[in-house]
């Protein structure tokens, strides 16, 4: 596979990331409204001092539960694979964060594998020379295999990014089941960077420079499959977790970045099951239907530039139901993904003026509260206008 150096750089943070030790590193990131935006100026080589130790660790939850992780491996043997049909059947690797009950489980949980760091970087900063161990080594607060929290948790879908694995979204995902919420952050094999198995085997991607021709209509369909095969393992008779029974199956919402947003709304134009959706800072490769998504509500989240993106306009005068159009002044595409810490860790400038943790703050109070009304049925006045707390966001109301 081509891993060309001639995709965008992903932009990085500034100073305000939680550092224990250790210099300041980067990363590139899929453009704001495609595969393939001209690239960003980045170092000509960055590497790290050899006595290295760095270790940086996401921003604190905010709700009031620990949190935990599993890993699941997913396979759908009726389905081969849409990029690799030599590989077998389609086969997913899904982290579930989940409310946990407090001092249960092991050590908090790795953020990616080596060599899920060691493909990032070769596929998004190939030039950088830093360990990926740097990647890697991104400190969590979910602690792996914890006793679930008593009671039953609306189930949140999260679908990263194109090229970027699951991890991207930790930072949310985490949030969301401090918040009270079953979280399954979904890896798309062969669309990212690369997705570690259980047996040891880390699958590159297959399409990343393919992303023109194959079209991200193709993707935000492909991904749709794949999260309602993750939903019929979950909440099926027979499920794939063993704490599969914290699941409420009657309250099922989705959320995603970029083509993972687009996502989004694919799924839930063709799954019922998902009650409501968030696309952060996506392009709507994939038609929203004409008729709207029967009255389901959706929040289209992002930068400044998607008031330019004629994909946001017609789904905006497509969808039917509740909507809101909310746009982050100084952020840029990933800013709503841990992206910028990551960028930041091998030395990436950020070129976005909102710093990392505003960012991630941002993004994780909106789509809870966007959650929370529409899973749990609480309303969100933060939802209904600006707040002068938050000036950056700006909203669009019907």
């Amino acid at each position: 596979m081509n891993r060309s150096s001639n995709r965008p750089r992903l932009p990085a943070l500034a100073a305000s990331v939680v550092l224990v030790l250790g210099p300041v590193l980067a990363l590139p990131v899929v453009g704001a409204t495609s595969a393939s935006a001209a690239p960003m100026s980045a170092p000509a080589s960055v590497s790290a001092p050899a006595s290295i130790t760095t270790s940086a660790q996401l921003p604190r939850p905010t709700g009031p539960h620990p949190v935990g992780r599993s890993t699941l491996h997913l396979v759908d043997r009726d389905r081969p694979d849409p990029w690799v049909p030599s590989a077998g059947p389609r086969q997913l690797m899904v982290s579930m964060y989940y409310p946990a009950r407090p001092g249960t489980g092991g050590p908090t949980a790795p953020y990616m594998t080596t060599e899920e760091a060691r493909h990032l970087l070769e596929l998004r900063a190939p030039d950088v020379t830093v360990p990926p161990e740097v990647i890697s080594g991104v400190r969590t607060w979910a602690h792996a295999d914890a006793r679930p929290a008593r009671g039953r948790f609306p189930l949140v879908v999260l679908s990263p990014g194109f090229t970027f694995p699951r991890a991207t979204l930790t930072g949310l995902a985490e949030d969301l089941a401090s918040r009270g919420y079953a979280v399954a952050l979904v890896d798309h094999p062969y669309e990212n960077a690369g997705t570690t198995l259980p047996d040891g085997q880390t699958l590159p991607c297959a399409i990343c420079d393919e992303f023109s021709t194959i079209g991200g209509d193709a993707v935000a369909e492909s991904r749709a499959r794949d999260v309602s095969f993750v939903l019929d393992r979950l909440t099926g008779r027979h499920p794939a977790w063993r704490y599969a029974r914290v699941i409420d199956a009657s309250r099922i919402g989705m959320a995603g970045h970029s083509i993972g947003g687009n996502s989004a709304a694919a799924t839930m134009a063709g799954d019922a099951r998902v009650r409501a959706g968030v696309n952060l800072d996506g392009t709507f490769f994939s038609k929203v239907p004409e008729g709207g998504l029967d009255g389901r509500p959706f929040l289209m989240f992002g930068a400044e530039a998607r008031q330019g993106d004629e994909s946001w306009h017609r789904t905006w005068a497509d969808l039917d139901g509740w909507k809101r159009w909310m746009t982050v002044a100084g952020t840029d595409h990933g800013s709503f993904t841990d992206v910028p810490l990551l960028a930041d860790l091998v030395g990436i400038p950020d070129t976005a003026q909102v710093p990392y943790e505003r960012s991630l703050a941002l993004t994780r109070a909106y789509v809870a509260a966007f959650f929370d009304q529409h899973l749990k049925g609480k309303p969100q006045p933060l939802l209904d206008g600006p707040s002068p707390d938050n000036p950056e966001v700006s909203v669009r109301l019907p």
